[in-house]
């Protein structure tokens, strides 16, 4: 087979140079991949595509599209990646610049028309007071404590959300479940809708740990073409799941009423005065126009007040820093190699993770933070290798002063498993309940879906 002129360059400087091939990596016919991809044999004669840049997919038949398309940002809000920029966002690779009267993540917020909830605001002639941008996860409560909590981002998983009832429709095929009731979910089922038959409906989020909640972003949704949302509703709060207490009234006399939204798609901001301090989180609808149909978020901060990314997405933290008890390497080519370095939340690109040489509970992933921080949490993703989903299910802990000597992280006297990720794509966010003041951090992985593959950003302050 002849080879192009640029695939032979290629070959030439990264494939063809002595010592690099190992049983596999031979070129193979190029036109099994779209777009101009190369194509690799595997070990087991498996086919593999070296996609093009703008290219993706198996057989590089996918297009590659960045986070800023389609615009994620609303009413003519302009999308800028953050790549170079440390802003330690850590649920999103890009900023919205928003246009006058417009604010929040994704400009989504008419500053004119949406007021905190006070009640004092809800007459017709009180002065509107402006919801403020919602600002990056972990900040302190001096600084808003209005970070989005992961109903839309997936921090949140399915199984944290419940409900009293589900509405199913068009012969049994359409489950409007619970899980479904995140901001800005696209698709024909797209929300939660309460059964009919349900008098006192309800939607529940189990964050977990005990948080502090500052208030809650409320949209509703067309079913069957109808617009159908919450005019109205309750919220009420838990320590334990059991014992739920509404809040309460300015005058504190009775329940606290809500107002809602008044079409399907557009936002509406309460917030409330003063924050709770909840592992649960309740909404009871009390008026709904059409069904009670209902996609939200909450907002809020972790209690501590010291959360913030440490530095691996934003680069803060230099790549010699981080290191690892071996590393991968893909056809066996140091240009392929999945290094350490490349272990940072959201890192982009064909090849954007750290993975272990193999696969042992021997192996670790190292951060040096340079000086003694307070470390509070993790959060942890997957990757693919050539279309192989993989990642870290499980991990534990271990921190150092000195980088020789080492502690591994316990909770209620052993050692802590957490739980890891379950795809290569989605933030698992693991707080610490009790904190721990470290220069070093280690990660180390107990289980793993195919080979063990991280990428992490750490947090505190």
């Amino acid at each position: 087979m002849q080879l192009s002129g640029a695939l032979a360059a290629l070959c030439g400087v990264l494939l063809c140079a002595p010592g690099l091939f190992a049983a596999s990596g031979d070129f193979c016919d190029s036109s099994q991949c779209l777009n101009g991809g190369t194509c690799l044999l595997g070990q087991d004669n498996d086919i593999y595509c070296l996609c093009p840049e703008g290219f993706t997919g198996l057989v590089c038949n996918e297009t590659e599209k960045g986070p800023c398309s389609p615009n994620p940002c609303h009413h003519d809000g302009k999308c800028q990646l953050t790549e170079d920029t440390h802003r330690g966002d850590i649920f999103t690779q890009y900023i919205c610049q928003c246009p006058l009267g417009y604010s929040g993540t994704h400009c989504e917020i008419m500053n004119e028309t949406i007021y905190y909830n006070v009640e004092d605001y809800l007459s017709t002639t009180a002065i509107p007071t402006p919801v403020p941008n919602p600002v990056p996860d972990g900040c302190p409560l001096s600084a808003g404590c209005t970070s989005k909590l992961g109903m839309e981002g997936g921090a949140i998983a399915d199984s944290q959300i419940s409900a009293s009832s589900v509405y199913v429709g068009f012969m049994g095929l359409q489950r409007w479940g619970p899980e479904l009731a995140r901001l800005y979910r696209t698709g024909i089922v797209n929300a939660w809708t309460a059964s009919n038959y349900d008098s006192k409906p309800w939607i529940q989020v189990n964050l977990l740990r005990k948080m502090r909640v500052s208030g809650v972003m409320t949209q509703g949704a067309s079913r069957a073409g109808r617009a159908e949302y919450l005019k109205t509703f309750k919220v009420a709060y838990s320590l334990d799941g059991r014992k739920f207490e509404f809040i309460q009234d300015a005058s504190g006399s009775g329940d606290k009423e809500f107002l809602g939204n008044t079409d399907n798609n557009g936002l509406k901001v309460n917030m409330f005065s003063p924050a709770l301090e909840a592992q649960y989180i309740r909404l009871y609808p009390v008026s709904c126009y059409r069904g009670c149909t209902l996609r939200f978020e909450l907002l809020g901060c972790e209690l501590h007040g010291c959360s913030e990314p440490l530095g691996l997405k934003n680069n803060t933290i230099p790549d010699s820093q981080i290191t690892a008890s071996s590393s991968y390497k893909t056809w066996n080519l140091r240009a392929f190699g999945w290094y350490p370095h490349l272990g940072r939340l959201d890192m982009q690109g064909k090849i954007n993770a750290w993975t272990a040489q193999s696969n042992s509970n021997k192996e670790w992933l190292q951060v040096d933070l340079g000086t003694q921080r307070e470390v509070t949490g993790i959060i942890t993703q997957g990757a693919r290798d050539f279309g192989h989903i993989q990642y870290v299910a499980s991990y534990k802990v271990a921190h150092s002063n000195d980088g020789v000597q080492w502690t591994i992280y316990e909770e209620h006297g052993t050692s802590k498993v957490f739980h890891g990720n379950s795809d290569n794509n989605s933030h698992k966010k693991n707080i610490f309940e009790t904190p721990f003041t470290a220069r070093y951090v280690r990660v180390l992985p107990v289980s793993w879906h195919n080979r063990i593959t991280l990428r992490l950003e750490l947090l505190g302050c």
